[in-house]
């Protein structure tokens, strides 16, 4: 964790409940960080429904080729995390570690190797000892509690300057639900995921492949419409369990996806996703500003979302807002350079709510003033109008500073 907090942290942070039927535990084992916890231990009391999404990357680390193995069996009984070290491009060695972490785990809880999922963060390149946190799960199993969802938080944090949590509650046939999400990243944060962990949970009873649908599907408008800096992860591992507690208060099993009593669930968790990832994105690495980027007009959704991209990965934008300059030539720039249908004289830009281009040229009304002032701010909405059709989507980025520079420059060191 940096030692200066984002200047976009949240003032303050949710409070999650205890949620019946998953408890957590951390520990020090001195993977990279001195005097700090680096490793997160979830444990369900009864098997548990899994889902998942993965990284992207052709170079995942060894933990995502594990829980890729592991999902299709559809149950879990533990996760185990560590940070300061990612166990990615580690070759026999880093598959070695995983056996042995999900054996310790495995034996620790009292349940089958392919219930246990894994996920590491920190470092690529460097082995991982597994024996350094294999011989603390017994112990945390045994210390593991419900009320513990801050600390798992902090323990899962590379370059995180601060947790980032988020509940929210549901109804699933009169029945209320909880849910509860943590995740980390700050850099290598890029749609597809990113260098991201977020673990969410819920005590809702819902079968493992509706909870895969609805994750797969939720992670879309969220983890995958942000980017701190166009950079995808060998690590990106984003999880969602059910533990089905809430049957015990009536809760009839969901097992179909088109099941008409899920719609509170699945806005009430994709509205966590998105807060999970707006945090995440208000904490790159040096960031400064955060930039919501909403293009209209495209030819379809996939086309809008492709041009806010190339808009938000930009690093002339986002130096731009760094310097808090209104320069909208930044902005045609990478529109026309995203590969999709534009059309320069159809083209209209704003910052904040002041249009600063339209049909193609400098607004006759555009004062310099009210766009910097606009750029001035730390939350800084630009919108971009092509005229074509009604493809829209929005992400979200923060901007690149020197900091960043520093941040990286010496991450290995």
């Amino acid at each position: 964790m940096s030692a200066t907090v984002s200047p976009l942290a949240p003032k303050t942070f949710a409070s999650l409940p205890a949620l019946r039927g998953v408890r957590m535990a951390t520990a020090s084992a001195g993977i990279k960080y001195k005097n700090r916890t680096d490793v997160l231990m979830m444990v369900f009391d009864a098997p548990a429904s899994v889902a998942g999404v993965f990284t992207k990357s052709k170079c995942p680390s060894a933990p995502v080729d594990f829980c890729r193995t592991n999902l299709p069996h559809g149950t879990a009984r533990a996760v185990v995390v560590n940070s300061g070290n990612a166990n990615a491009f580690t070759g026999m060695k880093g598959r070695a570690a995983t056996e042995l972490t999900a054996k310790s785990a495995s034996a620790a809880v009292g349940c089958s190797e392919n219930e246990i999922f894994l996920a590491s963060t920190g470092v690529i390149g460097e082995p991982l000892d597994a024996t350094k946190f294999a011989g603390v799960l017994d112990a945390m199993q045994a210390d593991a509690t419900g009320d513990f969802w801050f600390e798992a938080a902090k323990a899962i944090m590379t370059t995180d300057t601060y947790p980032k949590v988020a509940t929210r509650t549901a109804e699933i046939g009169g029945v209320k639900v909880t849910i509860n999400g943590i995740a980390k990243g700050a850099g290598m944060i890029a749609p597809d995921m990113a260098t991201m962990l977020s673990f969410v949970v819920t005590d809702a009873d819902i079968a493992s492949p509706v909870l895969q649908s609805l994750l797969s599907a939720g992670v879309e408008p969220s983890f995958n419409s942000m980017t701190v800096d166009s950079d995808t992860s060998t690590s990106d591992t984003l999880m969602l369990f059910a533990t089905g507690a809430a049957s015990g208060d009536g809760q009839a099993r969901i097992t179909s996806e088109q099941d008409p009593q899920l719609v509170s669930f699945r806005a009430a968790l994709n509205d966590l996703l998105k807060d999970l990832a707006i945090q995440v994105a208000r904490d790159g690495e040096g960031a400064t500003k955060m930039l919501e980027i909403t293009v209209t007009g495209a030819e379809s959704d996939a086309a809008a979302k492709t041009i806010a991209l190339s808009i938000a990965n930009s690093p002339l934008v986002k130096t731009a807002a760094a310097g808090e300059d209104a320069n909208w030539g930044r902005i045609v720039m990478a529109v026309g350079k995203a590969g999709e249908m534009a059309d320069r004289d159809k083209l209209a830009i704003w910052f904040g709510d002041v249009r600063v281009a339209v049909n193609g040229e400098r607004d006759a009304g555009y004062s310099e003033d009210a766009a910097t002032a606009v750029m001035k701010k730390q939350d800084i909405p630009v919108k971009v109008d092509l005229g074509l059709g009604s493809g829209k989507a929005t992400v979200w980025t923060c901007d690149l500073t020197k900091e960043y520079v520093a941040i990286n420059g010496d991450y290995r060191s």
